[in-house]
């Protein structure tokens, strides 16, 4: 399936193996690299001035290009069933931005539950027990949810965001389905995979997976910019295994709505995603495939994050412009430099 091109052959390795670390500005490859290319056509908004005397740390509303007040949108937030926040790996400063909204949830008498993209579902156990039990050590929770193996990267990145989770005693869900799963479907293609007993042991087996015209438009030019030279098997075995991992993400949060029985003035909630930036993008891989399972409507809103430069301002209006989120916040730069671009 993979042909005999050797680069796509290590691309779609990555891609299985785990989730690498760039950002993403203008469009996501929407959850391997996150490298930034043009995807959609652009929106009209009703103003863009406020985007040209933006600041770092500003979060602007897509729908009119205007800044919004810190603590009303906070306010907003805090009345959501799902509150999706999509980052550029690896960036601190993103996770200060989870802490900041996980902080303002708390102080408006909500209780999130985190669900997060950096695990899988089969380290969900050890997960539950490291938030429950101080004396376990890091090397053991690190071994037992297979963080290795199902994302890769540098635990200290996302170590606040458990820490966070321990301190104040909030749930958090592993969003990722297990990587050998996503692999499966990577090499033998979605219908054949389905037949894999891993499947019916994760409840995959029979799930209903939207093949969403406009996401697959989106997400194929995404790829064929940012990874060239493949053949279309290529881009197949990519597609189908990005379409899997993300409607897994959306039967998570779903789960998650229904066991946590997220509702303004319960006290629990909302669900707070935190993925790569792609996953949200222009509502299409996770938050629109939640709506899809909820014929009776959900609350929810999407925040995409993205480093910022005041030199750089029209990547942050194009941003705003296509409407990639209902918001765009924009943080200082990460310390591995600005995003990557797939032009």
């Amino acid at each position: 399936m993979l042909g005999r091109n050797p680069i796509m052959k290590r691309t779609l390795r990555s891609i299985v193996s785990k989730v690498p670390a760039t950002g993403l500005v203008g469009c996501a490859l929407f959850w391997l690299s996150m490298a930034a290319c043009s995807g959609r056509a652009s929106m009209a908004v009703a103003s863009l001035e406020d985007v040209q005397a933006a600041r770092e740390w500003d979060v602007i509303q897509t729908s009119t290009g205007r800044l919004m007040p810190m603590e009303q949108w906070l306010d907003e937030l805090a009345q959501q069933e799902v509150v999706y926040l999509g980052e550029e790996h690896h960036n601190r400063f993103h996770i200060d931005a989870a802490r900041k909204i996980l902080d303002a949830l708390l102080a408006r008498e909500r209780v999130p539950v985190i669900a997060i993209e950096m695990f899988g579902w089969d380290g969900q156990a050890a997960l539950d027990r490291y938030l429950a039990d101080p004396t376990w050590t890091r090397i053991e929770f690190l071994e037992q949810s297979r963080w290795k193996e199902n994302w890769g990267g540098p635990f200290e990145d996302y170590e606040p965001l458990m820490t966070f989770a321990r301190d104040h005693r909030l749930a958090v869900q592993a969003l990722n389905p297990p990587r050998q799963l996503v692999r499966r479907v990577a090499k033998q293609g979605l219908i054949e995979a389905k037949t894999d007993p891993g499947m019916v042991q994760w409840g995959m087996k029979d799930e209903l997976i939207i093949d969403d015209p406009t996401y697959r438009a989106t997400i194929l030019r995404q790829l064929r910019l940012c990874h060239g030279g493949g053949s279309d098997s290529d881009y197949s075995a990519m597609y189908e295994a990005s379409l899997f991992r993300d409607e897994a993400m959306a039967k998570t949060v779903d789960e998650a709505l229904r066991r946590f029985r997220v509702t303004t003035g319960s006290g629990t909630g909302p669900v707070f995603s935190y993925t790569g930036g792609g996953h949200i993008q222009y509502q299409l891989p996770v938050p629109k495939r939640v709506a899809r399972r909820r014929p009776d409507g959900v609350r929810q809103v999407t925040v995409y994050m993205t480093s910022f430069q005041s030199e750089r301002r029209d990547e942050a209006a194009e941003l705003v412009r296509d409407r990639i989120a209902d918001y765009v916040w924009l943080t200082p730069l990460s310390a591995q430099g600005p995003p990557r671009r797939c032009r």
